[in-house]
């Protein structure tokens, strides 16, 4: 759970509504404590990056949940050269398309 000093829940945002909490259930915890899980963090600028990106590149339109996850397979494949990485595509971006006209301006043209 994130906290703050006095062990309060924090507040979170996320670009994508279906990342803005504080904590996360039992099963990703044992997940991680146990070493079979690695959780990092994307700031929305990174997400909405990997969003464009795998839009020019491969015509898919990512969920923003989604694009997190291509955020930091590209940050990790950029040092392992050689190396395959496969990205599980959860929903679709037309769901976040006011977001992402929102961040993109090119779009309302």
């Amino acid at each position: 759970m994130l906290q703050d000093e006095d062990g309060q829940v924090s507040q979170t945002h996320s670009v994508s509504a279906g990342l803005d909490y504080a904590l996360v259930g039992p099963e990703h915890a044992s997940l991680h404590d146990s070493g079979r899980a690695e959780y990092v963090s994307i700031d929305d600028r990174r997400a909405l990056d990997a969003a464009r990106l795998l839009s020019q590149t491969e015509g898919i339109i990512p969920a923003l949940e989604s694009a997190h996850a291509v955020a930091e397979a590209v940050s990790r494949a950029s040092r392992a050269r050689g190396q395959i990485f496969v990205v599980n595509l959860s929903g679709r971006g037309d769901k976040d398309i006011d977001i992402y006209r929102e961040n993109f301006r090119e779009l309302d043209g």
